[in-house]
C-alpha cells in the first residue's frame, strides 16, 4: 500500500509565486522525483506519492511549511490504497490510492475542512477524520512563528531545544514557548497515532 497526498495552496494569489514556490518545491523534493513521484500543475495544485507511514507527517510538514506565510495554507486529502498503474508523471499513475485521493479532494474544494483522509477501512477513516478535524482547530489558528516551529520540528525531531532556539536566533525558554503554542506535542501524538492505527 502507498499513499498520495493531492493538494491545493489556499490564497496562493495573496503572494507572488516566486514567494511560496520554492518553499513548496523544497518540501515535495524531499520525498522523491519530479514528475515521477510528485507534481505541480495548474498553478497552484499537487500531488505527491509517499510511503503508508509517512502520509501525515508529509501532510502536516506541507501544512506548517506553507502556513509560514500568513494567510496561507494548504488544502490536502490524503488516500490509501495500491497502485496498479505507475505511469513516468504521477498524474498518469492510477490504483486505489490515486482514485481516493482524487475524489476526497473534490469534495474538500466543496467543503470547509482542509486535511483529511480516505481509505477501505471505513471505520478508521472515521476516527482519524475525527481525530484531524480536532487536531485543525488548532493547527488551523498556527502563526507563522508556530508554524516555522512545527516545521522545522518535523523536519528535526531528534533536536534539541538548544539547537532549535541557535537555528532562530531566540533565547531556549523562548522555544519550549513557542512548542507550547503550536501545541507540538498534539502534532507528534497524532502522527504516532496515525502510524500505528494504519500500520500495514
Amino acid at each position: 500500500m502507498i499513499a498520495v497526498l493531492t493538494g491545493d495552496i489556499v490564497n496562493s494569489g495573496l503572494y507572488p509565486g516566486e514567494k511560496w514556490m520554492p518553499v513548496l518545491r523544497e518540501v515535495l523534493g524531499r520525498l522523491g522525483a519530479q514528475p515521477e513521484e510528485w507534481d505541480i500543475y495548474r498553478g497552484d495544485e499537487f500531488q505527491v506519492k509517499t510511503p503508508l507511514d509517512k502520509a501525515l507527517e508529509t501532510a502536516l510538514l506541507l501544512k506548517s511549511s506553507l502556513a509560514s506565510f500568513r494567510n496561507l495554507d494548504v488544502r490536502l486529502a490524503i488516500g490509501l490504497g495500491d497502485e496498479t498503474f505507475s505511469g513516468q508523471k504521477i498524474t498518469e499513475s492510477n490504483g486505489s490510492a490515486y482514485r481516493n485521493s482524487g475524489r476526497l479532494f473534490s469534495e474538500l474544494k466543496s467543503g470547509r475542512q482542509s486535511l483529511a483522509l480516505r481509505s477501505k477501512w471505513e471505520e478508521k477513516d472515521e476516527v482519524i477524520n475525527l481525530m484531524l478535524r480536532l487536531a485543525l482547530s488548532f493547527m488551523d489558528e498556527w502563526t507563522p512563528v508556530s508554524a516555522e516551529t512545527v516545521a522545522w520540528t518535523l523536519l528535526h525531531p531528534h533536536s534539541s531545544q538548544e539547537e532549535m532556539a541557535t537555528h532562530f536566533g531566540i533565547r531556549q525558554s523562548a522555544v519550549s514557548q513557542r512548542q507550547k503554542r503550536a501545541r507540538t506535542d498534539l502534532v507528534f501524538e497524532l502522527l504516532d497515532f496515525y502510524r500505528t492505527f494504519y500500520k500495514e
